[in-house]
């Protein structure tokens, strides 16, 4: 059996198995599989992604992401502020400002004790009111990508929405084939706060949170307010955590959008091949 070193790192309950990619050289053709058996809860490691950290021309740190069932995603909010965290305690000698390569592009990120701040790329794809049918019921929702694709949709009584049943059907809704989409349930609790229960495309299950769909949910809140200028919006995600969302809306615009919460190493191990 070969051995491979890993950390376990969770950030607002999504939760990570981080591995230095020099580890994985032999497994290039198998990566999709491996990870798929490593996040399994059951018979591996168990997790909602796997992290591979790999060197970058471009920044500090590329980052890779696989999901739980095996498919690589191209951006991972949550995953860029626990990826952040682990690189500044293993390879970043403690620097407190990290730059990491995606797929979506260059990420910035910023950490202060626990907590980490990550500035995602520009949203694209902006559409409201998307009209989507299930079980003969109309619904109305709206679509960005916020580095990866999210729906978000309005709902009163939060906690009683099937999020398994309706975020399966809307993640594979053919308005949104071939890439599928995440899926967001939010229901608004105050000025400047939302509550969310996120369907994970890859997870295909419903997690404890969802960085890029927290910014989604934010983002598209703020555009329904007709938010101007520099704002903030507190997530409230499945797992308590609260998630503050920053940003600056021009218009039809945002720009300079910040997703802030902690971040905490649960452990290490030798995980066998």
């Amino acid at each position: 059996m070969q051995k491979i070193n890993f950390t376990k790192m969770v950030a607002s309950g999504n939760d990570f198995v981080v591995v230095d990619a020099n580890q994985f050289c032999r497994y290039k053709q198998n990566i999709s599989s491996l990870a798929k058996k490593i996040c399994n809860r059951r018979l591996g490691i168990g997790a909602d992604g796997l992290l591979l950290m790999e060197g970058s021309k471009k920044a500090d740190i590329k980052m890779r992401i696989f999901n739980a069932d095996g498919s690589e995603a191209d951006m991972c909010g949550n995953g860029a502020r626990s990826a952040s965290y682990w690189y500044s305690e293993n390879k970043g000698r403690g620097i407190k400002e990290i730059d990491i390569e995606t797929k979506a592009g260059i990420i910035e990120s910023k950490i202060t004790g626990s907590s980490v701040r990550i500035k995602l790329t520009s949203p694209k794809g902006l559409k409201l009111n998307i009209p989507v049918n299930f079980n003969k019921r109309a619904l109305r929702v709206n679509f960005i990508n916020t580095g990866v694709p999210h729906t978000v949709i309005f709902v009163n009584g939060l906690e009683d929405i099937d999020v398994e049943e309706l975020g399966r059907y809307i993640r594979f809704h053919k308005v949104f084939s071939p890439e599928g989409t995440n899926v967001n349930f939010v229901e608004p609790l105050g000025k400047g706060f939302i509550s969310v229960r996120t369907y994970e495309r890859g997870v295909e299950a419903e997690t404890l949170a969802c960085g890029t769909g927290s910014v989604a949910s934010a983002l598209i809140t703020a555009y329904t307010l007709k938010a101007q200028g520099s704002g903030m919006i507190r997530v409230k995600t499945k797992s308590k955590e609260v998630l503050k969302v920053y940003f600056n809306k021009d218009s039809f615009l945002f720009n300079n959008i910040w997703l802030e919460g902690c971040v905490k190493k649960v452990y290490k191990g030798e995980y066998y091949v």
